[in-house]
């Protein structure tokens, strides 16, 4: 497990990556973007689809995440830690309850490592590898970093601030195409927390220094004027509010500058990201995990073997990694991506951290 990287900044850029169409196959195959749209993801940095799942693909997928609330629930119950199980509430705002009995229950649930079923269908969907085939070729995996995001309403844990994907990786990940698609379980829209983009910021392949950790959070943050001055954008003009409707999926690259806005609304805005990353590229997390293999040119008829890639949980290789005891309760996060940025702003997390003995720049 290699995590001896110490600083995130470096000199080289490599904006072909980024910015160049790659060849294309002249069989159009279902689900894949359009000239259009393909040109805009290389241009601006990414591209919102709209009406890519049916509902019958979603439906499962919030069963999913209902079934891991229960078990949650179940599990702080039966621990003591809260009163009730919230039986009664729904998918929408259960989660909400728990968290006021038990503050970071919203953490423990993005901790949790287990990918059911209905998510794997969707991380390989056909016609979603289809797209993902245009960027990054026919050998697809599945990158370990993978997300569900528990919005709570107004939890200032759930609001992620600026940052390129790559701040969080291995540098490795610099030179190398990682499109993520974005998907929200419900109509995501700038009152519940959409996303913002900053468009034009991969433009010049690089990545800007970041800092770490924004307020009560475990997340690296950039700086808008180190942004502006780093990325030649601006933000007068190429900030991008992109709100989501249930169906689609914002795509966008390891490099394009985003974030997320707070829920002000009464509901959960529940969303996953999922990453991919080719064959032929190292897995750019550090070497403590490995991704899935999802597509192949060698075999057309490939059956994924998941169960490798389940068998290890991501939280808890990066907690060994930086030696960090972990315990089923515990709602602080850090990872190594804590030793390539300065850390500007403590908090719990960051403190874990410090306390493992790795930090650099406290």
């Amino acid at each position: 497990m290699d995590v001896s990287v110490d600083s995130g900044v470096v000199k080289e850029v490599y904006p072909e990556v980024f910015n160049t169409i790659p060849p294309q196959t002249n069989e159009k195959k279902p689900g894949q973007l359009n000239e259009e749209q393909l040109k805009q993801f290389y241009e601006e940095g990414y591209i919102l689809v709209e009406e890519f799942f049916t509902p019958e693909e979603l439906e499962p997928v919030r069963h999913a995440v209902d079934n891991l609330v229960e078990e949650l629930a179940q599990k702080l119950y039966k621990a003591g830690k809260v009163k009730k199980l919230y039986s009664d509430y729904g998918l929408f705002e259960r989660l909400t309850m728990l968290e006021k009995e038990f503050p970071g229950a919203s953490i423990l649930l993005h901790k949790n490592g287990k990918m059911p079923q209905a998510v794997r269908d969707l991380w390989s969907n056909e016609r979603l590898l289809n797209v993902v085939e245009q960027l990054i070729g026919p050998d697809i995996v599945g990158h370990p970093v993978w997300n569900l995001r528990t919005k709570t309403p107004k939890n200032d844990a759930t609001v992620v601030p600026w940052h390129q994907d790559s701040a969080y990786f291995d540098n490795e990940s610099y030179r190398m195409m990682i499109p993520t698609a974005w998907i929200p379980l419900l109509d995501a829209n700038e009152n519940n927390g959409c996303m913002q983009v900053v468009k034009n910021g991969h433009k010049k392949g690089k990545v800007a220094t970041h800092t770490c950790c924004a307020g009560p959070t475990w997340y690296v943050m950039l700086d808008e004027e180190v942004m502006e001055k780093s990325l030649d954008v601006d933000l007068n003009e190429d900030l991008v509010t992109v709100p989501v409707p249930y169906g689609g999926f914002l795509l966008f690259n390891n490099l394009t500058p985003h974030r997320s806005l707070n829920n002000y609304s009464s509901v959960i805005r529940w969303s996953f990201d999922l990453r991919w990353s080719s064959l032929h590229d190292p897995i750019a997390f550090w070497g403590l995990k490995d991704g899935v293999l999802l597509r192949s040119s060698k075999d057309p008829n490939l059956k994924v073997d998941w169960e490798p890639f389940l068998a290890v949980d991501r939280t808890t290789v990066q907690s060994k990694a930086l030696n960090k005891e972990e315990d089923e309760f515990n709602t602080t996060i850090s990872g190594p991506w804590m030793k390539k940025w300065d850390i500007v702003n403590h908090n719990r997390h960051t403190k874990g951290f410090a306390a493992t003995g790795q930090a650099g720049n406290p």
